[in-house]
């Protein structure tokens, strides 16, 4: 049995969120502890613990959510540039476990992060 994480229950519209994009397959709403400018996080609606569990018949579903990453950030007007990070597990610093990509922009990125 899956565990319901809050991400389940923005999906489910059990719990309130600020959302920019929903479709049949993925929503996106701000983080509630935003890292940047824009920080908006994009989920699958199908359960999926972390990027360790995606499989291959996962392919087009991650593909989506990369082309909809894109056009989400355009939206929020990030044209000089934007970061997409999908933490994994506890050393990746995986706080929800729901795979989820950040959306971050707004100000200039540094590298390394973390």
């Amino acid at each position: 049995m899956a565990i319901s994480t809050i991400f389940q229950k923005i999906i489910n519209k059990e719990i309130p969120a600020n959302i920019h994009y929903e479709d049949e397959l993925c929503i996106a709403f701000d983080d509630i502890r935003p890292q940047a400018p824009v920080h908006i996080l994009l989920i699958p609606k199908k359960e999926i613990s972390s990027h360790r569990e995606v499989g291959e018949d996962d392919q087009s579903l991650m593909g989506h959510l990369i082309v909809k990453a894109k056009e989400i950030a355009l939206k929020q007007g990030l044209k000089e540039g934007w970061r997409l990070v999908v933490n994994t597990g506890n050393d990746g610093g995986q706080t929800v476990y729901h795979i989820h990509i950040h959306i971050l922009g707004g100000r200039p990125m540094k590298w390394p992060p973390g």
